[in-house]
């Protein structure tokens, strides 16, 4: 059986949203994803070089905690 955690998980890898609050690698910001019929904000990481501003599209890479994501520019 899967617990919470998987499928919250399972929901968020692959979907596409927009930073919120700039990422700078090493330096935690913000995104805004659409998920489960609204917006929700996770605390984001990055593993690029390059610092992602506000507005920039991202897509999840990888759920770290069921609110911290590692996210990519898309």
């Amino acid at each position: 059986m899967d617990s919470d955690s998987d499928r919250v998980a399972d929901e968020t890898v692959g979907r596409i949203g927009r930073v919120s609050v700039p990422i700078s690698p090493g330096v935690p910001g913000e995104v805004i994803i659409q998920i489960r019929g609204g917006s929700e904000a996770y605390t984001a990481y990055t593993q690029t070089e390059e610092p992602l501003v506000v507005n920039t599209r991202i897509v999840v890479v990888e759920q770290l905690s069921s609110r911290t994501l590692l996210v990519t520019s898309y």
